[in-house]
């Protein structure tokens, strides 16, 4: 799968639907019949979705860890508490569980928002304050990890 593209906003109705955005319902139509995967994220207080085929390619590198040690089991715990399998109904609508909705305190007001090969879901005052929190820290961050030495020739200039 190709990277995703975009940042939507959307809402969410009282039973917890959203409608997904025509533009990335069309990046996501390759995968569409397939499902994804819903998870919370590990870092911050929002929603991950995984297409199925990019969830399997997670699950086979974490499936290699070694489970007789009780950090990798306390991990796989807590990586994939509250995981769900969703579907993109007819109309283009997927359906976020109650117990997620619960962990990213999404209201009424969401954002999608394009992570690579993943899609996060946020709720709009959340990701405004998250934007808003990282934005001094951003160039040091961005030289950090994407400031490679020259020699390499993968630095982005």
């Amino acid at each position: 799968m190709n990277s995703l593209i975009g940042t939507y906003e959307c809402k969410v109705d009282a039973k917890g639907r959203l409608m997904l955005p025509a533009a990335l319902k069309k990046q996501l139509n390759p995968v569409l019949q397939n499902g994804f995967v819903l998870k919370r994220a590990v870092f911050q207080p929002c929603l991950e979705m995984y297409p199925l085929s990019e969830w399997d390619i997670l699950m086979q590198k974490i499936n290699k860890l070694n489970k007789f040690k009780k950090k990798n089991n306390d991990f796989i715990r807590r990586f994939t508490a509250g995981v769900k399998i969703i579907e993109i109904d007819s109309n283009g609508r997927l359906l976020i569980p109650k117990d997620l909705t619960v962990f990213a305190d999404i209201s009424k007001n969401i954002v999608l928002s394009s992570a690579i090969n993943i899609i996060e879901i946020w709720d709009k005052d959340k990701y405004e304050q998250a934007i808003d929190d990282a934005t001094g820290d951003f160039a040091d961050l961005a030289e950090e990890v994407m400031g490679q030495d020259d020699d390499d020739n993968h630095g982005i200039s």
